[in-house]
């Protein structure tokens, strides 16, 4: 049996206040640098679920903190390990999810000296999160990790980095063993190993017995987490709702950050019954399928809108930077960000307020569903059912591989009514967009504004953990799937059946579609179709590979059907290129 730890070393603080902020699951590649950490968090009672791969930790920990409301957490031995997340956590930053991430460190004493992995982990993570700190004692170590939960998920959410230094995550006996036996000071008799001793001493003394001062917030500030509008603003937008002729809402991913209370939103949403657009998280928000929800033909209806209201989403490229909407109505925007709110273009009407908070108060006032708009549904709904008539016709068109759109047309079918969708990058996955419709709130997940390739295994882990009882379904493109399938082996360990679906066209198909016609040449975009059903086999999955469209049902439902069995599954299914998606890259 291994030692039980003192239960009041730095690793067992931390794991102190992880139970207390309720967190379950803490994503991690291991490393001596934060060993107590985790033994701290599994005496808690908190899952352990260590992945592959340190970026995957901090993408595991975003979908837990996307679908449960609670922060997610994530701890990364010193060095490279800190480095290897740097893109998880500038997803996780961009994306406003509210994670705390643990970055192990060298030992106080020995910063700056050449010890193992020591790097200027603060001017690193510091632009890439919302705040970045380092702990100096021990006393302090419980309250820094308390502050570090209430930024993540205050105001405008966003990732939390805590640097711990090794030192103060070992109980005190061992440490001071450590630093005297390494100093030479442990048996040293003359004057100048003396000092040395004496100095160690008054610098243990000062790490382990040190009163607590409190922290310096002026970094880490806690700003209010329900910022509200003023209520002649929810008012004037109540009205101009009331008198609107062809009014449309877009909701965007942060109305559902920190939400606890979903269903509310939904139910606002369609009290409201303006025509609604979902986007990023908020996909799913209103169920599969829904009178006043659209998904094709945004740009058209923005352009042609007498109101416009934004919830949740910047004037990005996702908007066309504002210039796609029209000018002749009036623009409502409401987003927890100053910035967003004036980047790009100005509404008529800013609210500085949660998008989620927003719609609910705007509903109430305007008091009984919408107005007399069956004229402008009707232009909406033709243009819907113009678009869906296209993709049935381009998904009828043979091939001696897989249409992918016919593909997405039986997996929509054939998915459970509560499965979790997550989609990494590539052309096949955002194919996928336009014909699977995820079927609740928080039942979607994708990489978000930053357009991030890999996120897929991390995503699939967190996701299969909140909801071990419904399928999760993994869209792959072929060449985003070689960033994470090494992740199977965590299914595996931790008895997580998620469905991965990968799109095997033997391209990085978006960038080669247009880089071939502009510039003539298709460098860099060619991949093998690959066995990677076998990769998934090799890490303890089970693997199926699907080339013939006669079988399409069929191994979608020996996919389903091993999954419940309890065994992670690798479809990979050989595609037909086509040019569903030409003109898609964003300038």
């Amino acid at each position: 049996m291994l030692p039980r730890m003192n239960q009041r070393d730095g690793g067992a603080i931390i794991g102190e206040v992880l139970q207390k902020q309720g967190v379950r699951f803490l994503f991690t590649l291991c490393g001596g640098h934060i060993s107590p950490i985790l033994v701290g968090a599994k005496q808690r009672g908190i899952t352990v679920v260590d992945v592959r791969d340190e970026k995957n930790a901090v993408f595991g920990a975003d979908a837990v903190a996307r679908m449960s409301g609670i922060p997610g957490v994530a701890a990364v031995t010193a060095g490279p390990g800190v480095t290897n997340t740097v893109t998880a956590v500038k997803n996780a930053q961009m994306a406003e999810s509210p994670i705390v991430i643990f970055g192990g460190a060298a030992a106080t004493i020995t910063r700056g000296r050449g010890s193992l992995q020591d790097i200027d982990q603060m001017s690193l993570m510091k632009p890439i999160t919302k705040w970045a700190t380092s702990v100096a004692t021990v006393k302090s170590l419980g309250p820094t990790v308390e502050h570090a939960f209430a930024v993540a998920r205050s105001g405008q959410p966003g990732p939390v980095f805590v640097e711990v230094p090794i030192d103060l995550l070992y109980r005190e006996d061992l440490v001071r063993d450590m630093f005297m036996k390494e100093s030479g000071a442990a048996n040293a008799k003359d004057f100048a190993g003396k000092a040395i001793g004496m100095y160690l001493k008054g610098h243990l003394y000062r790490q382990f017995h040190a009163p607590h001062f409190g922290l310096n917030l002026l970094s880490g500030r806690v700003d209010n987490q329900r910022p509200r509008s003023a209520d002649d603003q929810i008012a004037k937008v109540a009205e101009l709702v009331s008198q609107a002729q062809r009014p449309v809402l877009v909701v965007g991913s942060q109305a559902l950050v920190n939400d606890e209370a979903p269903a509310t939103l939904a139910a606002a949403v369609e009290q409201l019954g303006i025509p609604t657009f979902l986007g990023g998280m908020a996909r799913g928000l209103l169920g599969r399928h829904n009178d006043i929800q659209f998904r094709h033909k945004r740009g058209a209806a923005l352009k042609t809108a007498d109101l416009v209201i934004i919830a949740g989403f910047p004037f990005d490229f996702r908007l066309g930077y504002g210039r796609s909407i029209t000018r002749k109505g009036t623009l409502v925007s409401a987003n927890l960000s100053a910035t967003a709110l004036r980047k790009n273009r100005r509404p008529d009407i800013g609210v500085r307020m949660h998008p989620g908070d927003f719609i609910r108060e705007v509903a109430k006032a305007v008091g009984s569903r919408g107005g007399a708009w069956q004229d402008w549904f009707g232009e909406l709904r033709t243009n819907e059912a113009a678009r869906d008539a296209e993709i049935d016709e381009m998904a009828k068109a043979e091939s001696p591989m897989i249409n992918p759109l016919h593909f997405f047309q039986r997996l929509e079918e054939k998915m459970d009514d509560k499965a979790a969708i997550v989609v990494d990058g590539g052309d096949f996955v955002a194919t996928c967009s336009y014909i699977l419709r995820p079927r609740g709130p928080l039942c979607w997940l994708d990489p978000g504004v930053f357009g991030t390739l890999g996120v897929g295994g991390g995503f699939a882990v967190g996701a299969a953990l909140c909801k071990p009882d419904h399928e999760t379904w993994l869209i792959y493109g072929d060449g985003s799937s070689a960033y994470s399938l090494s992740e199977f082996d965590t299914c595996i360990r931790h008895g997580l059946a998620p469905i991965a679906i990968i799109g095997s066209d033997g391209a990085w198909a978006q960038i080669a579609r247009e880089q071939t016609e502009i510039l003539g040449d298709d460098v860099g975009t060619v991949l093998l179709r690959c066995d990677y059903q076998k990769v998934a086999e090799g890490y303890g999955g089970v693997g199926l590979l699907l080339t013939d469209p006669a079988k399409i049902d069929e191994t979608l439902d020996e996919a389903k059907r091993i999954a419940k069995e309890g065994k992670p599954v690798c479809v990979n299914v050989h595609i037909a290129a086509t040019d569903f998606r030409k003109g898609s890259i964003s300038m």
